[in-house]
């Protein structure tokens, strides 16, 4: 029964959930929010999409880019080098970005009658992202729940696994993980040295799986 939509930034992590969960996915959205990297995510969101038949929409949120204060946005400062628990890469940190995903995630959910909005956070993101975290999920997932006719709540089954764990899912899905994009500086190439590249790096080793991701080292 397809009764969720998917927030899809076309990363390794949501790519991922797209696949798994396919036969309950009736729809995958994507935020334009004026991130450096927004231009790659999209384009592969869109390529997954269209390649599994799942309706795909892009949503424009240009007021982030404007008004809030983040190295991940365009304008910003330069992308911070190094791990995700570094103290340094707090600056990508972009405020309350997944709340106000969820949020317009759940409206587009009780419009077109969907039960669940589905968002592929992971046990690595809780080190510097609030609104990555158990406790914000279950409490985003009940106060949708009493915001909606229907009840509707959050799925989020990547919340307290690695994401070693979810490529090694990708891996045995067949998934092609060069057809993703996670660096958060958006360049031509993977810079191989931000914390995501890192991450990313670390999962595929970790996890066993080549890693054919171009980098710029």
């Amino acid at each position: 029964m397809k009764d969720c939509i998917l927030i899809l930034s076309g990363g390794m992590d949501s790519v991922t959930m797209l696949y798994e969960y396919r036969q309950r996915i009736a729809m995958a959205v994507t935020f334009n929010y004026g991130s450096k990297h927004n231009e790659k995510e999209i384009a592969f969101a869109r390529l997954h999409c269209k390649r599994l038949g799942i309706e795909h929409i892009v949503i424009p949120l240009a007021f982030m880019q404007h008004y809030f204060k983040s190295s991940l946005l365009i304008g910003g400062e330069d992308i911070p080098e190094g791990h995700y628990e570094d103290e340094n890469m707090k600056s990508t940190v972009v405020p309350f970005r997944n709340g106000i995903m969820l949020a317009v995630a759940a409206g587009l959910a009780e419009s077109y009658g969907l039960k669940h909005v589905m968002l592929a956070n992971h046990g690595g993101d809780h080190a510097i992202y609030p609104d990555c975290r158990p406790e914000f999920i279950d409490a985003m997932s009940q106060a949708i729940a009493n915001g909606t006719y229907e009840g509707l709540t959050i799925l989020a089954p990547y919340t307290n696994i690695t994401k070693t764990d979810i490529a090694r899912r990708g891996a045995a899905l067949g998934i092609d993980y060069s057809e993703t994009w996670s660096c958060y500086k958006g360049n031509s190439r993977h810079c191989g040295k931000c914390g995501t590249c890192t991450e990313r790096k670390e999962a595929l080793r970790d996890a066993g799986i080549p890693d054919n991701t171009q980098y710029e080292d």
